[in-house]
């Protein structure tokens, strides 16, 4: 031990000095940050030795941007959002920053190789779905992009949950993803905020004015915890702040004396709560109200921390709105509105009018959902009791909005009530999403199709109040993760022929188009693809003793569990081909690995069926003899981002088959393609516009379109009509009710039938299931010509650009955060 110390013990300080090596960078970590000696260090010893190594690496940035930031005081965008999945973060750092081959080295020096080393790192639990990964994915591209970019959310302890499968049934567990630590975060002990709540709200005159007071309220402390967002190829490190709840309250210790020993750490326990969980089950009142507590909490924090910073530069109010910029990632931080407000006004003692004609210029707000449910809306009672002045905030808003929309559209009474901020029917309720819309200077979607949707239905009223307000801007992913991190072969291989330009910028994957007719290029491409599906081949033994042949096509469908997206229609075609191949009906077939993954909501009990249900299946399908290898069904437990990594560069098959006119966007259609994948889809979301780049003879379309949705439905859609006139639907249909997949208990899946045939079939999931069946034909037949379908995912490859992060980015720089005119 001595030895190495004296060997080791000068390169802590100087880390990236070009002269040391990685490996003696890894043996001073070892023994001075994790005090162990190379021969008895652990898997996870060396996995936190590599992490403090390549974070000393991201710090020197980062201390040299924050310093810059504070020089030369730039227009900044915090970008509040109650998800950031930003997956694991070593092999992202060492890649953005350009030392992933320099520790390579150094590890397969001292033995080990980077591969088993970044399997010890546990994904950062801060989210469940697309929002967060669209989060993370504009985080990176602002970094590279050297945009002075922040981003504000929650530190949860337990995440969503830790999913496993048992007897086919989603089981949620804690999530414990901080048990060992997590290297990349800083904690911030000085950045500490007070957040209220309850209490009440009383009136002071003071002189010709009125002032309100919140008080007697209950506090809760929101700590900050910094982690670094490193931009690719460039000296950019941004930051992310996520906020741990605290205590106000100390641990009662006469209590505790006493022998109430709950009592003791009652208080401590309900305030910490707050950060706990991601999304708690909102079944019940208490859950409801703990997520509206999860999101004043996080806003709070952020907008006094963003105050804060601004006045450590400006006395003069008037300059907020050119130095700040609050993008609301859907409509879970919409409180920030009513925040920005209370804290201008009865915090900083600022004018009404003025406060508003500040707070109107700094928000900007990126809708997620068509769905009105998903809207956020909450009680009444609830608000006036957990934000007593927030709830007479908005009031004045809405009071002030409406007199506007009642003098520019006198008389229009119903338009008025639409648009309320206040709902009064069926109880009076909070409407957050008319809340951002109304405090914000623009409102994008996130796919051209949905922002045009949003504009027609369900902001249509807005949009004729403020035309000018909307806007577009397509969502994107960034190719540093999902490309270059996550399919590092096919990454090489695209490096060969065109260079390395197209990580900065995707559209330089054009240059790829000819290569579709090379011969040798498809051959090459195919050997990524299959060393790809073997990986994930091998992991799907080792989770769950399945083999599955990697010369089937990999059928992919990986995303949160939800009746829109339709995984349902999916089981009802693996159904429908396992019927066929047994009674040797399957004349196009080719063996095909049908490959689910996803979360449902702990209170979603239709989504848990549904995941049981394609587990039943499987479990009957994979036993069956008789079709063997022909058909495989899995379903991939706890999707995450590291499982994302695996599956997108091993899919064939990219499965968005949404109900037209019900996903915003989707970003797993765009992952897909870009590793080379071809898309079975309906024309929803960003499908549209990936048709619209690689061609309609490079994807396979089905279904209704959006519009003839709302025909179908508005002529009177019977489901049984296509139950009793489709053979094949009724048999699979047939077979679910009737007990095949589950005959221990024959009744299992009766609310799945009534909810296809007796309940309306919301998703027209029967509509559109001839079409589905017809267009997966297609894709059999397609998938015998191996040389066509490789030229066809090549080209996807190809006609990718479009859908970076960054050009998303650029979009909202360019025209909503207006950065290019400062």
């Amino acid at each position: 031990m001595e030895q190495i110390m004296s060997k080791t013990k000068s390169t802590i300080t100087n880390i990236s000095n070009a002269k040391t090596s990685a490996k003696k960078a890894l043996q001073s970590h070892l023994v001075y940050s994790i005090f162990k000696t190379e021969q008895v260090a652990t898997p996870r010893d060396w996995y936190s030795t590599t992490a403090y190594t390549v974070r000393d690496h991201v710090i020197e940035r980062w201390v040299k941007t924050v310093e810059r930031y504070a020089e030369e005081d730039p227009k900044r965008i915090y970008y509040l959002s109650l998800e950031f999945l930003i997956g694991r973060m070593l092999s992202n750092a060492s890649l953005n920053l350009g030392v992933d081959t320099e520790i390579k080295k150094g590890l397969n020096a001292l033995g080990h190789k980077i591969e088993n080393v970044v399997e010890w790192e546990h994904d950062a639990a801060l989210g469940n779905g697309g929002l967060g990964r669209l989060a993370a994915c504009f985080l990176d591209s602002m970094a590279t992009m050297d945009i002075p970019g922040m981003g504000y959310g929650i530190r949860y302890e337990y995440g969503m949950f830790r999913q496993s499968i048992d007897n086919g049934q989603q089981i949620e567990n804690p999530d414990n993803w901080l048990r060992y630590g997590n290297i990349w975060e800083f904690q911030r002990p000085a950045s500490i905020y007070t957040v209220n709540f309850y209490g009440r709200v009383v009136e002071f005159e003071n002189g010709s004015s009125i002032e309100s007071h919140w008080i007697d309220a209950d506090s809760v402390v929101a700590m900050a915890y910094d982690v670094p967002i490193p931009g690719y190829a460039t000296q950019t490190v941004n930051t992310l702040r996520l906020w741990s709840a605290k205590s106000a309250k100390e641990f009662n210790l006469n209590q505790f004396n006493d022998g109430n020993y709950e009592l003791a750490v009652e208080g401590r326990n309900a305030s910490e709560s707050i950060s706990k969980v991601l999304y708690p089950n909102d079944a019940s009142a208490s859950g409801r109200e703990l997520r509206l507590k999860q999101q004043y909490f996080f806003v709070s924090a952020s907008i006094q921390d963003i105050l804060h910073r601004f006045l450590l530069k400006h006395d003069d109010w008037t300059k907020l709105p050119d130095k700040i910029v609050i993008q609301l990632n859907d409509t879970h931080p919409s409180i920030a509105v009513a925040e920005m407000m209370y804290q201008l006004v009865d915090i900083h003692r600022l004018d009404w009018d003025f406060a508003w004609s500040l707070a109107e210029k700094i928000f900007a707000y990126t809708n997620h959902t068509l769905m009105p449910e998903a809207l956020e809306t909450w009680s009444f009672d609830l608000f006036n009791t957990l934000l007593p002045r927030h709830l007479a905030i908005i009031l004045r808003i809405n009071h002030t909005f409406l007199e506007k929309v009642n003098h520019q559209f006198p008389g229009d009474s119903d338009l008025l009530r639409r648009v309320s901020i206040i709902d009064e029917t069926n109880g009076r309720s909070v409407r957050m999403a008319h809340l951002a819309v109304i405090g914000s200077f623009k409102v994008n979607g996130v796919a051209a199709l949905h922002s045009d949707l949003l504009k027609k239905t369900l902001f249509a009223d807005f949009h004729r109040i403020f035309p000018n307000k909307f806007a577009n801007v397509t969502n994107g992913i960034t190719p540093r993760r999902w490309l270059n991190q996550c399919n590092p072969e096919l990454t090489l291989l695209i490096e060969k022929v065109i260079g390395k330009k197209f990580q900065r910028d995707l559209d330089k994957l054009r240059l790829l188009t000819p290569l579709a007719e090379d011969a040798q290029f498809r051959k090459a491409f195919r050997k990524v693809k299959h060393k790809n599906k073997v990986k994930l081949a091998n992991k799907i033994e080792e989770l769950m003793g399945i083999k599955i042949n990697p010369n089937s096509m990999f059928d992919i469908q990986i995303k949160r569990i939800h009746e829109y997206k339709r995984q349902l229609l999916n089981i009802l075609h693996v159904i429908t081909l396992y019927n066929r191949i047994r009674k040797g009906q399957a004349k196009n077939a080719v063996p095909r690995v049908v490959i689910f993954g996803g979360k449902a909501a702990p209170g979603y009990w239709m989504a848990k069926l549904i995941i049981r249900l394609i587990n039943d299946v499987a479990a009957i399908i994979n036993e069956d003899l008789a079709v063997g290898d022909q058909l495989k069904v899995i379903f991939y437990p706890n999707y995450d981002v590291s499982a994302a990594e695996l599956l997108f560069p091993a899919s064939d098959l990219s499965e968005q088959i949404s109900t037209a006119g019900t996903e915003a966007s989707g970003t797993g259609n765009m992952k897909m393609a870009l590793n080379g994948a071809l898309t079975i889809g309906t024309l929803d979301g960003a499908n549209v516009e990936i048709m619209q780049e690689v061609g309609d003879e490079n994807i396979f379309i089905f279904g209704l379109k959006a519009d003839e949705v709302s025909v179908t439905k508005s002529n009177g859609y019977n489901p049984w009509d296509y139950y009793n006139s489709n053979p094949e639907l009724k048999e699979t249909l047939d077979m679910i009710t009737s007990g095949y997949f589950s005959i221990e208990e024959p009744g299992r899946y009766q609310a799945i039938f009534d909810n296809l045939l007796n309940k309306g079939d919301q998703y027209l999931l029967l509509a559109d299931y001839a079409s589905y069946i017809q267009t997966q034909e297609h894709v059999s037949g397609l998938y015998k010509d191996k040389e066509e379908w490789s030229r066809r995912a090549i080209l996807n490859v190809a006609r990718m650009g479009k859908f970076s992060s960054d050009r998303s980015i650029r979009e909202y720089a360019d025209n909503i955060w207006k950065l290019d005119s400062d």
